[in-house]
């Protein structure tokens, strides 16, 4: 398929996975992170919480790189209503794990676009993933690897962390960091991408 686009696309994210997903597309863009901090933002339910993140640094990139429109998005780890943010020691990744070792968990990605005039549009796409019984080596082996260090939850289910998967409830693509399918669906309807 070829799309076509006469906007100026931010992806504003860091995220390698989210930078290659997007440029499945076939449309240009352009890079640009936010420096927000994350941890600042207080909400009454997951879904409010990744959801403001997503805008935080969507808003924060528009301030920016005005008259473009701007993609923005969080993934959240929710596991028995607690966030699982991405650990900062080796005994957190191995408590994650652990605690989702044999369960299910939602994964949340929270997509904010930011338009040219300023409207602002969101959803959530969620899904659920279930995790086979792990084994105290292979959790402590995955953790040396350091693969967890930059992932909500503590694993990538593209990379090694597919190895604890047992089957997934909705897009894969979210797990990874961006519902894709959803994505290109809210920017044709809003008409920033044609085909």
């Amino acid at each position: 398929m070829k799309f076509t686009t006469n906007h100026q696309l931010v992806l504003a994210s860091a995220s390698p996975r989210r930078k290659e997903l997007f440029s499945k597309l076939g449309i240009p863009f352009e890079v640009v992170t936010s420096d927000v901090e994350e941890t600042t933002v207080q909400a009454n339910s997951m879904k409010d919480y990744v959801r403001e993140v997503a805008l935080l640094k969507a808003r924060d990139v528009a301030k920016k790189e005005r008259g473009k429109t701007i993609i923005g998005a969080d993934t959240v780890v929710v596991f028995q209503d607690e966030l699982l943010h991405k650990p900062k020691t080796p005994e957190e990744a191995v408590t994650h794990l652990q605690r989702l070792s044999h369960n299910r968990h939602s994964v949340m990605t929270a997509v904010a676009i930011i338009t040219p005039d300023g409207r602002e549009e969101t959803f959530i796409e969620e899904t659920v993933v279930v995790f086979k019984k792990l084994g105290q080596k292979i959790i402590e082996e995955y953790v040396k690897s350091g693969d967890p260090f930059d992932k909500a939850g503590g694993y990538g289910i593209q990379t090694d962390g597919a190895l604890f998967v047992e089957r997934i409830e909705g897009d894969y693509n979210n797990v990874v960091g961006l519902p894709l399918a959803s994505v290109c669906e809210k920017l044709i309807t809003l008409t920033i991408i044609t085909i």
